[in-house]
Formats: C-alpha cells, sequence, structure tokens
C-alpha cells in the first residue's frame, strides 16, 4: 500500500511541474506566472479540485510518442471565489508552448460541459502557442468542440476569459464567444494571423504587440473589456468581476452586506449640470455617488468613451450601468458606442441584472465615415437590445435627450419600467437653433428674429415637462435624491414577470 501511495505523490509531483523547472524559471523571466499559479491566485485558497491531472495525448508521430508529460498542457478543475463555484482551466505554455491537442480539448470541453449542467461560471486562463501541428487535424477538431461548448454556454452561464500569453488563429475564437476578455499589459496578445503572415501577404512590418496587444484590443478593436499591468492584478480584477455576477441564467446575482443607505442625499449633484448647456461634465461622478459605496467596476473603459457601462451595487444588488459621457464627443452616440453598450445590454438581459440608464445624449454623430460605417445598422443593435431586454430599467435623464437617441437610450416607449427627469432635462426632437431654423427658415435673415424664436423654442421644449405632460416621463425629481430614488424604483421591480413572444431567436441586426 505505501508504494502506491508513493508511487502516486510522485506521479502528482510530476505533473505539478508540467514541462519542468527549466521551461518554469523561462516563464517567470518573461514576468509571467506558471498555469498552478495563477489558479492559486484566483481561487480561493485550498479550493481547488484538478481533474485529468494524469492525462496524456495520444499522438505517436513525429517522435511525439517519447515525450508523454502528464495533463498534456492544460490545468482543469473547479474551485471558489469568495465562496461562490467556478468552473477553470489554465493553459500551460511550459508543456509543449501550451499548444491544444485532441486530448487538451477534451479536458476543458469535459468541465465546459460540468459548468453547464451543474450551473456554474466558466473562466479560461489563456497561454497557448496555438493548435499542436503534430496532431493535424485532430487538434483543429479539437478546437471546435471547444467552440460549439462556448456557444452552449453562453447566455448559460457566465464565461470570462484572461488572455495570459499567445493567442493566435483559430485560438481566439473561443475567447471572442465569450462575456468578457481580460488581457495583460505587454505580455498577452490575440490576433488570427500573425505578424510574419501579414508580413508576407500585405507588406505590412508590424509588431506582435501594435497588431494584437493589450493596447490594441482594448482602445482600437474593442476585443477586449480590460488590460492590466501583470498576471496578479488581472486575476484580482477576475475575483472581483465575478462578485457582481449570477452563477447562471436561473439564478439571481448576488446579494451582499452593504453600509450605505439607501436614503443617502447627495447635494452636490444639484450643481453637477454647468449652466451652459454646452459645457461638459463627468457622468462618472454621478455614477459613483449613486453606487453602494461609490463602487464602480467599469467595462471597456478605453474603448468608446463617449458611452459608459459597468456595475454598480444598489442595497447590497449588482445593477448594470448604461451611460452616456458628456466629455466625449458631448456624449454623441456613434457606431464604436452602440456595439458596446448593445453588448452590455444583451449581457445584463441573459444574466437577469436590472439596467440603468443615465441620458444625456444630443443624438447620433453625423459624417460620411458613420454613415458609411453602418451607423444606421449598429444604432439600431443598442435600440433592439434595449427593447428586447424584460430585465428591470430605470432611466435618469440628466440634460439633453434629442431625436432618435432619446428614443434608443432606454425610453418610455422600450417597455422602460421607471423614467426620470432632472429638471435640467431638455426632452426634444433636436436643439433649439437647429429646430428654430427650419421652423422659422423665411426669417433666417433676420437675426433679432430668429433669436427671439429660438428663446421662444427653449422655452417651449428646453425642459422635461413636455414629456411629462404626455406620461413618457413618470416623475421630474432633484438631482440631490437620485440616489433613493433610483433604490426604490429597482426595489420595487425585484419581483417584475415579462415575458417576450415565443420565437427560436431573435435576428438582432448585426
Amino acid at each position: 500500500m505505501k508504494d502506491i501511495l508513493t508511487e502516486l505523490e510522485d506521479r502528482r509531483n510530476d505533473a505539478r511541474l508540467g514541462g519542468g523547472q527549466k521551461r518554469i524559471d523561462a516563464q517567470h523571466g518573461r514576468g509571467k506566472l506558471t498555469a498552478r499559479e495563477r489558479i492559486e491566485l484566483l481561487l480561493d485558497e485550498g479550493s481547488f479540485e484538478e481533474f485529468d491531472m494524469f492525462v496524456n495525448h495520444r499522438c505517436t508521430d513525429f517522435g511525439m510518442e517519447n515525450q508523454k508529460p502528464a495533463g498534456d498542457g492544460v490545468v482543469t478543475g473547479w474551485g471558489t471565489v469568495n465562496g461562490r463555484m467556478v468552473y477553470v482551466f489554465s493553459q500551460d505554455f511550459t508543456v509543449f508552448g501550451g499548444s491544444l491537442s485532441e486530448t487538451h480539448a477534451q479536458k476543458i470541453c469535459k468541465i465546459m460541459d460540468m459548468a453547464i449542467q451543474n450551473g456554474a461560471p466558466v473562466i479560461g486562463i489563456n497561454d497557448s502557442g496555438g493548435a499542436r501541428i503534430q496532431e493535424g487535424v485532430a487538434s483543429l477538431a479539437g478546437y471546435a468542440e471547444v467552440f460549439q461548448r462556448n456557444i452552449m454556454a453562453s447566455g448559460v452561464v457566465p464565461q470570462i476569459s484572461v488572455i495570459m500569453g499567445p493567442c493566435a488563429g483559430g485560438a481566439v475564437y473561443s475567447p471572442a464567444m465569450t462575456d468578457f476578455i481580460f488581457m495583460v499589459k505587454d505580455t498577452s496578445y490575440m490576433f488570427v494571423t500573425g505578424p510574419d503572415v501579414v508580413k508576407t501577404v500585405t507588406n505590412e512590418v508590424v509588431t506582435a504587440e501594435e497588431l494584437g496587444g493589450a493596447s490594441t484590443h482594448t482602445k482600437k478593436s474593442s476585443v477586449a473589456d480590460g488590460a492590466f499591468e501583470n498576471d496578479v492584478e488581472a486575476l484580482a480584477e477576475v475575483r472581483r468581476l465575478v462578485d457582481f455576477l449570477p452563477l447562471n441564467n436561473q439564478e439571481k446575482p448576488p446579494v451582499r452586506p452593504f453600509f450605505d443607505s439607501p436614503e443617502r442625499v447627495e447635494t452636490s449633484l444639484d450643481t453637477l449640470i454647468p449652466d451652459n448647456p454646452n459645457t461638459p461634465y463627468d457622468m462618472k461622478e454621478l455614477i459613483t455617488k449613486v453606487a453602494d459605496e461609490g463602487d464602480f467596476y467599469e467595462i471597456q473603459e478605453d474603448y468608446a468613451k463617449n458611452i459608459i457601462t459597468g456595475f454598480i451595487r444598489l442595497e447590497g444588488q449588482t445593477v448594470g450601468v448604461v451611460a452616456n459621457q458628456p466629455m466625449v464627443l458631448a456624449g454623441c452616440l456613434d457606431i464604436d458606442s452602440s456595439r458596446k453598450a448593445a453588448r452590455f445590454v444583451r449581457f445584463c438581459d441573459c444574466f437577469e441584472i436590472p439596467i440603468l440608464t443615465l441620458v444625456d445624449v444630443p443624438g447620433f454623430l453625423p459624417g460620411t465615415s458613420q454613415e458609411y460605417g453602418g451607423v444606421i445598422k449598429h444604432g439600431a443593435k443598442l435600440l433592439f437590445a434595449y427593447g428586447e431586454a424584460t430585465v428591470p430599467k430605470v432611466t435618469v435623464i440628466t440634460r439633453k435627450a434629442y431625436g432618435g437617441a432619446y428614443d434608443v437610450m432606454a425610453s418610455k416607449h422600450l417597455r422602460g419600467d421607471f423614467n426620470y427627469a432632472w429638471p435640467t432635462a431638455e426632452i426634444a426632437v433636436m436643439g433649439a437653433k437647429g429646430a428654430t431654423e427650419i421652423i422659422h427658415r423665411a426669417d433666417l435673415g433676420d437675426a433679432e428674429k430668429i433669436a427671439q424664436h429660438t428663446q421662444d423654442y427653449e422655452d417651449r421644449f428646453a425642459n422635461p415637462f413636455v414629456a411629462a405632460e404626455r406620461g413618457f416621463i413618470d416623475e421630474v425629481i432633484m438631482p440631490q435624491s437620485t440616489r433613493r430614488r433610483v433604490s426604490r424604483a429597482f426595489a420595487s421591480l425585484r419581483n417584475k414577470q415579462l415575458k417576450n413572444p415565443w420565437k427560436k431567436h431573435d435576428n438582432i441586426p448585426l
């Protein structure tokens, strides 16, 4: 018996070493943690239960039968994050560069199947050279099996991808189908074709970092939701995100103790809106002053900054926030901001997370680049996302809500539950100047008359009361009471029941 126990311990020690101490040292030398170190940081101490520690690959070509490290380049299992169950896989770059083989893929598929069956999030830590070339089409089949699980799990359990090394070729499509992607600055990158192929085909000379680094994907492409300085920070932020999310689509998001009165009054909000309607202000100030303890977890902070998305808590309960940002492009909606917000709204709707919308939008961004780029279709994505969402929706209009953009931003007409406006709100078809020049075109040569007409239009329409008279606004509220009114609104909606007509699925304008 003692011999068997000794053998078990020896085998476990071999498996834990992955590709060997030399390669572990090389991994550390690049400023990266090993697959197992990452899992230890991500999960609660001592909670990790590993699967398939002794699995080997089955390849016999190119001398591969002589190299059969236990685990085959990926560590899989389950554990807890602050006591709540998650499934996790972590690719091991020290074993064949973390490349994906048939058995490597089977290990990942096994825990994804279990996650769907048992209703818990999947967190994938990617650090891989791609498909294992020695296995040829078997490794490609492995990728497709993983992709199919990503699709089946979508909207059933949250999926989070953490890119902590190379992720290239077909490997990028699995993270792309997950709900959130985080990257590590300077050590991770994602692209379908690498710099060498790009140079060969297009003659463009580009580095891996420029082509698919963290900065590229958080600022330009919107592929990634956040970038962090190192592995430790990235994993800490993933733990923080998991705390906001439900385990699956059958559960409500977690409720945690809160020490911030829902009745709290913020008098400083009464002066948040500048006297000049064209002067910007920071919408994040309103978000943090409404949130429990000022805690705001922003998603895609560096992309399409004219709209803000992220999570807060109200009375300890998770709420998704979508807010126009007047500091950037005057808060206009455009292609990028519409896509960013639409994806976020749909995620919240998948997982029964209520949505708070803070509106200050003068319209859609004009210009040929927007029209040629399909702003009509992309803007319709956000409209569609809000309209199909059945979760509680509370909207607060702080200043401008003009034209079609007023409709799009969770208006009463898109089944908004509570639609509030501040006294500073202006809800109209367009700004006073543009409206006056159309209505009183005959007086365009007379500056004095135009000025009077503009003033008359402002007096009549540059306020929230015309909309309130029609019931499109439920209440005009004092800015200082926003936290109290919004908290009470969401509290009253906790048992909301709303179902869309039966359909196989909708056809959102992609």
